[in-house]
């Protein structure tokens, strides 16, 4: 009797504890809703945001002494003829562009600033990472209508350790500044081919794959 009381009672931490590990990270576990293998209509995914170490050409039409291609520096900012330390980082190109265009107002009369991203490196906010028991862990650029199949391939699929459909993703709410975490069937997708278990990604996602315990 001594020891079914203290195995219910470990039962019980052991499920308290799992609780409150799925709300340190902002909510609960929740669902996520299935997505197709091949997306019905290919669409935009969200606006890019630059990163540091991005490769930027700046063009001022009718300019050109003032246009430049540049990398934007491990702190966040840009430095172009008479515009220096231009922060960049967290910006839209379309949201550079107007601030070049505020600062270089000052020389010229109506300048047309254009930024185009000719290299991007891909900021953690626009990456997929892919942690635990697969066969290559790795972090891997968004791509607009990506799912956890695309995902899942681009890493070689579970090792022989995985708990796959004990997975876990772990998303960034921007609205709310807090995160989510969401339970995942990649067990079921990979090996039964279950088209409920997948699921479309969005940029900054983070997959953990637990190792089986048996």
């Amino acid at each position: 009797m001594r020891f079914i009381e203290l195995s219910r009672a470990a039962v019980l931490l052991g499920a308290s504890a799992s609780a409150l590990s799925g709300c340190a990270g902002g909510g609960g576990r929740g669902s996520l809703p299935p997505a197709a293998f091949v997306a019905s209509k290919e669409q935009p995914g969200e606006e890019y945001i630059i990163g540091p170490l991005d490769q930027l050409n700046i063009f001022v039409w009718r300019n050109p002494e003032l246009s430049a291609k540049v990398t934007v520096r491990p702190d966040g900012r840009i430095t172009t003829p008479l515009v220096s330390d231009m922060p960049a980082v967290g910006k839209s190109p379309a949201m550079l562009a107007d601030d070049m265009k505020i600062a270089l107002g000052t020389y010229i009369k109506d300048p047309i600033v254009s930024v185009i991203v000719e290299s991007a490196q891909s900021t953690f906010s626009q990456q997929i990472r892919i942690v635990g028991a697969t066969e290559k862990p790795a972090s891997l650029p968004y791509r607009a209508n990506m799912t956890l199949l695309d995902a899942m391939i681009a890493v070689g699929g579970l090792n022989q350790y995985a708990a796959g459909n004990r997975a876990r993703l772990v998303r960034y709410n921007r609205d709310t500044g807090k995160q989510q975490t969401y339970n995942i069937k990649i067990g079921k997708l990979l090996k039964s081919g279950d088209p409920t278990a997948n699921v479309r990604l969005e940029p900054g996602d983070v997959i953990i794959i637990p190792e089986s315990m048996f």
